[in-house]
């Protein structure tokens, strides 16, 4: 296939999370978060893995900033610690935690990348979990005293700023369906999470601008929806299962109003609060993985949808259908559905899991990732050449990680770890995308 060609000041970069990489997880003053208590709760994370240790990024970060400069990007989408920055998730800030972050921000910008900073990445203080986590509005409140925190002392270096990364995930997985931490299985009446999630982030867009912050967007999860059939109820289906895990989201953001499908489960006067959510936003992050497959419910299912499985196409080992042109569509029907409330958009995340293996010749031949990669590309090509205004695009992920309740097993890095020996082998990806870069 061949590549397409994108503007010569299209963003190219790579993305991570803490806890995925960073391990060191009682170094540095850091405070126990939800999934430190997930990983140590029996049967949660498969064969039974953790993330105390992770990728060691938190002891190796030098050498993985000379991948990324090596690698060519523009820019490197990390996120801080929520429990390294505030061990219990308020009052004074932990001068070790952000010892920490200076001293990577500062080898991030030394190698001349520019940093892009997500302040949560799902892994909430386990102390602000046991008052109510997201369930509550306080925990919205706490977060803007955390992003003044971060603002104040990073605005300097960090050029782009993302107040949550996926609030979907964490409200659907881990309070309404459990598989996530903090493993609550509450289904509907999880929704006032995702409320108090984009009251946080409207609250973080103002206190990191007070700082003095710019370059402030989101990082949301975003999926086109597959009804099953043309039928009436297949269709009303996919519009009540657009609404939660699309429009739940991007609607009070970009249009200050949600869905009418949610509003009988959000908080009393969640009203009142969509003035501040409702912040102008720089830039708009869409994470893509795959479309949703979805169904009228069956007899006995208490939600107005059945999700199913897209067919049809090959997989990755995240169990993740590789539908490229879906993120064409996705693309073109944000620009259709918000027009000139959608801001220029970042593919903030796009990558794909396979059974990376080192072979015999010392390297990693992941031919299947290279093709994942270079079709999702064509499908962005086109969303721009229909008017959507993309300006970058970020693979997950640099490296190897803690891949959440799925532990290690799916690898989704340009570069793969051992992680018995922490050596670092960058992939076959790596080069290609190393030289995508260069010709661009």
């Amino acid at each position: 296939m061949e590549n397409p060609t994108f503007p010569s000041d299209f963003l190219w970069g790579v993305s991570t999370s803490a806890f995925q990489i960073e391990g060191a997880t009682e170094e540095g003053g850091r405070g126990q978060s939800i999934w430190d208590t997930f990983t140590e709760t029996e049967g949660k994370i498969a064969r039974g893995e953790d993330a105390k240790v992770a990728a060691d990024h938190f002891h190796r970060y030098s050498g993985d900033i000379a991948l990324m400069a090596g690698l060519g990007v523009g820019a490197y989408r990390m996120s801080f610690a929520w429990p390294r920055i505030q061990p219990d998730g308020d009052g004074k800030p932990n001068a070790e935690g952000l010892a920490f972050y200076d001293g990577l921000i500062d080898e991030v910008c030394a190698a001349g990348i520019d940093p892009v900073g997500t302040l949560f990445h799902w892994d909430l203080p386990q102390a602000l979990e046991d008052k109510g986590g997201w369930l509550s509005r306080d925990t919205a409140e706490r977060f803007a005293e955390y992003a003044a925190i971060l603002g104040e002392r990073f605005s300097d270096r960090v050029k782009m700023w993302i107040p949550l990364n996926e609030p979907m995930v964490m409200s659907i997985f881990g309070y309404a369906i459990g598989e996530y931490a903090p493993g609550k299985t509450l289904l509907l009446d999880a929704l006032p999470t995702a409320h108090h999630q984009n009251l946080a982030h409207g609250l973080a867009v103002q206190a990191l601008r007070a700082a003095g912050a710019r370059g402030v967007g989101t990082a949301n999860n975003h999926s086109p929806i597959w009804p099953a059939s043309d039928s009436p109820e297949d269709k009303a289906a996919s519009e009540w299962i657009d609404a939660l895990i699309n429009r739940t989201y991007a609607d009070p953001v970009l249009l200050g109003r949600y869905p009418e499908q949610v509003v009988e489960h959000l908080p009393k006067h969640f009203a009142e609060d969509l003035p501040t959510i409702a912040q102008p936003l720089d830039f708009y992050g869409v994470n893509y993985y795959e479309p949703q497959g979805v169904a009228a419910p069956g007899e006995g299912n208490p939600l107005p949808f059945e999700l199913r499985a897209i067919e049809g196409y090959p997989m990755t080992t995240n169990d993740s259908p590789i539908v490229p042109h879906g993120l064409r569509d996705l693309l073109v029907t944000f620009q259709k559905r918000y027009r000139e409330h959608l801001p220029p958009v970042y593919i903030t995340e796009n990558g794909c899991s396979f059974d990376d293996v080192v072979a015999e010749d010392g390297h990693v031949h992941d031919q299947e990732r290279i093709d994942f990669l270079d079709s999702h590309l064509v499908a962005v090509r086109e969303a721009m050449d229909a008017g959507v205004d993309v300006r970058g695009y970020f693979v997950w992920s640099l490296m190897d990680n803690f891949e959440w309740s799925k532990g290690y097993q799916p690898r989704f890095g340009l570069v793969h770890i051992d992680y018995e020996t922490q050596k670092r082998t960058p992939k076959d990806s790596f080069g290609w995308y190393r030289e995508l870069i260069r010709h661009e």
